[in-house]
């Protein structure tokens, strides 16, 4: 599954997803890779957070052990996607892509902050972000719970969900019918070759709609 969500385009599952009555499925388009030309594809393994209430030493300590306990939870091949509630500070950094990756993690989708940029595109690790800082969140920000329901924008991700990333963005397809999703936008990624080879040809758009009933 991973590896034929891997090849297949995000357009063409938002749209599968609208055609299904789906329309709210799409994260913000403030999400975007840090890399361009990143793919990113897995179950969601999800993450949620919000502003620290204290930022002394001993909240500090507690903050990072929840976050580095929750690093060593995601298994291998999901993405973890992170609804971080925050406008400020970096909610991920270098060594926890490196921790990440090292077990096999598929990626990370944030809806917050990155830093450690540089050594993250060294690692080669697929990471989605809305922005970029140097700032730590240790002080700023705690985990709440793992593997719960979170909204990103107008997105309800729910573990399990397939997160598929791609240059036009980040689509969840709902995990109970992601076979099926999968497979009706491998069938319109093939209809839109043959669209593509005909419009190449000098086939007119309407005629090219009309023939294959899609554009």
């Amino acid at each position: 599954m991973r590896d034929r969500f891997s090849a297949i385009y995000t357009a063409a599952l938002a749209d599968i997803l609208d055609a299904r009555g789906l329309h709210e499925q799409t994260l913000p388009s403030s999400i975007r890779a840090l890399e361009p030309g990143t793919r990113v594809a897995g179950p969601a393994y999800t993450v949620k957070g919000a502003p620290a209430a204290n930022a002394d030493e001993a909240s500090y300590d507690e903050a990072i052990r929840k976050v580095l306990a929750m690093l060593g939870d995601v298994p291998a091949g999901h993405v973890a996607v992170y609804a971080c509630n925050q406008d400020v500070s970096a909610h991920l950094g270098e060594l926890s892509v490196t921790s990440l990756k090292t077990r096999g993690v598929a990626g990370c989708v944030l809806d917050g902050g990155c830093r450690d940029v540089r050594f993250i595109l060294d690692e080669g690790f697929p990471v989605f972000a809305r922005f970029v800082t140097p700032e730590d969140s240790t002080w700023r920000w705690e985990l709440e719970a793992t593997q719960v329901p979170v909204t990103i924008g107008r997105v309800v991700v729910e573990p399990g969900d397939w997160v598929v990333g791609d240059e036009d963005g980040v689509v969840v397809v709902p995990s109970a019918i992601a076979a099926e999703v999968l497979a009706e936008a491998e069938r319109k990624a093939a209809t839109e070759s043959e669209i593509r080879d005909a419009v190449r040809g000098g086939m007119p758009p309407l005629e090219a709609y009309e023939r294959y009933g899609t554009f």
